[in-house]
């Protein structure tokens, strides 16, 4: 009997702030990797979720939507989005019924010379009725007229099995990229940052999520318990007032929800401390955006 082939390969997912990649990747990858909020702008950095089977790897990437850069923060976001582009073996680019097509017409030139496999996925499709569907759907062919176009609906898990099946499919003869116990390559810190800012997200309003860095400086992982210290970055002292709130309520709140969220996530107690720190302008100075992860050239 021939022994079965082993498939890996790279499946990236681009696409427009808010169209719902996040909420895509966690249903295909299984794991609350992505954070999702209704805000734009939550994945500031490429997060790759890996899927192991007994013969097969997918490595799943959510990258930052695609903007056009006012600071330099942004400019490393797009730096991300346009390398999801070079390294894909399959590229799901994610639209939905409500932003208008012709957005970013110089990514979708990119996407339209990839020699890869392009899944169009228009997601929300929960929020349109099938004559607009079917509309949106002859728009794209001539757009992308080498894309396969699948209708979803992330949030609904509607034909997310349809994408999943298809990306299996597509998936080269490679043996697998990373250890297949892996989840994702990126450290347990990182998700502990993760989760902060979704709550700094969800808790705070208008700007300030927009100005604000986590970095975890200890994590310390124990048989039933983990310490964790993490410092919450802001850009000016009036920020940081209001991060701590009255008599220190906000940041309270805040990191009672994190803790939470991370003891589910790692299944242990954790002991959560946060500090609020102000550095000044922080989002265009490159040694501190470095320092942070983001890549700037």
């Amino acid at each position: 009997m021939m022994e079965k082939k082993h498939k890996s390969g790279f499946v990236n997912i681009v696409g427009n702030p808010n169209v719902g990649k996040s909420t895509l990747m966690n249903r295909l990858v299984g794991e609350r990797i992505s954070i999702i909020t209704s805000k734009a702008q939550t994945t500031r950095h490429r997060i790759m979720g890996i899927v192991n089977t007994e013969d097969m790897q997918i490595v799943y990437s959510d990258t930052p939507g695609v903007l056009r850069p006012n600071y330099k923060l942004q400019e490393s976001m797009l730096n991300f989005s346009q390398s999801a582009l070079g390294d894909a073996d399959v590229l799901l680019y994610v639209t939905d019924v409500i932003e208008t097509v012709d957005k970013h017409g110089d990514f979708l030139e990119k996407v339209q010379k990839m020699e890869c496999p392009v899944l169009l996925l228009i997601n929300k499709i929960d929020k349109t009725n099938q004559e607009e569907l079917e509309k949106l759907v002859d728009v794209w062919k001539t757009l992308l007229p080498n894309a396969e176009i699948i209708p979803i609906s992330a949030l609904a898990n509607f034909n997310v099995d349809h994408v999943r099946r298809r990306v299996e499919e597509l998936m080269p003869d490679s043996p697998p990229y990373f250890e297949k116990d892996a989840l994702t390559d990126k450290p347990a810190r990182f998700f502990v940052t993760e989760i902060i800012r979704e709550k700094i997200l969800l808790y705070y309003q208008k700007e300030i999520p927009y100005s604000v860095e986590v970095v975890v400086e200890l994590f310390k992982e124990e048989d039933k318990m983990i310490h964790i210290k993490a410092l919450i970055i802001v850009e000016r002292d009036s920020q940081k007032g209001i991060i701590i709130g009255h008599k220190g309520q906000a940041l309270k709140k805040v990191g009672a929800m994190a803790r939470k969220d991370i003891e589910r996530f790692f299944g242990k107690k954790v002991f959560l401390e946060l500090f609020v720190k102000v550095e000044k302008d922080w989002r265009n100075r490159d040694n501190l955006l470095r320092s942070f992860g983001y890549q700037l050239d």
